[in-house]
């Protein structure tokens, strides 16, 4: 719910030593995850008259990952990935390990077909070469542009033409997300919204 400052959110009956031995607990999780909430809401105002929605990363709190997510999901996002099980998600370093973006994508095809798998796929590419690699595999489910300017996200959107889902990743803020919303990708991807959401400040107060 969307509530003002001064407002009272819930009330709490019960004996005072029960009270106090939770109060500081549940303030914690409703304080971080009504900011996180707040932020993700903000941002997808922003982009509301886009087709781009917000997605989560595994910036998340130590041991706090699932309401970090759920929060997300409250202000308006979409969760991306809970943990490396999800997807396989075929980053730079792992581009670089391997020699290039063909080698990595050969390495993970082979190895879906050996084992007989069907998990999702997702790749960053960094640039144009890497591009043109990867819309040779249409096997693959997710594109990911990573850092790149919104010009040349806009370039790239047009180069894919419908054909892969796709993300936008790196130094994206409030400041330039309706820029790149606007180029025409899928989702936009924002370890900001839990790694630096301020709290909502909250307290507990006697009737």
């Amino acid at each position: 719910d969307q509530v003002k400052k001064g407002e009272k959110v819930l009330e709490i009956n019960g004996p005072a030593y029960s009270i106090l031995s939770v109060e500081r607990l549940i303030l914690n999780i409703m304080q971080r995850m009504s900011g996180i909430s707040t932020l993700t809401s903000n941002l997808s105002k922003l982009i509301s008259h886009t087709k781009c929605k917000i997605l989560d990363t595994r910036k998340t709190t130590p041991g706090f990952r699932y309401p970090e997510k759920w929060a997300v999901l409250i202000g308006g996002g979409v969760n991306h990935r809970m943990g490396l099980f999800d997807a396989i998600l075929i980053k730079d370093n792992h581009i670089d390990s391997c020699g290039s973006i063909k080698n990595a994508i050969v390495s993970t095809k082979d190895y879906l077909d050996q084992n007989n798998l069907k998990v999702p796929i997702y790749i960053e590419v960094r640039n144009r070469e890497e591009l043109d690699e990867v819309i040779k595999h249409n096997w693959i489910d997710r594109i990911i542009l990573d850092n790149m300017s919104p010009l040349e996200t806009k370039k790239s959107v047009s180069l894919i033409n419908g054909r892969f889902v796709i993300e936008s990743s790196g130094n994206i803020n409030e400041k330039n997300i309706v820029e790149y919303a606007e180029t025409g990708i899928d989702f936009v991807s924002m370890g900001l919204i839990t790694h630096s959401a301020s709290i909502i400040d909250m307290s507990v107060t006697k009737a």
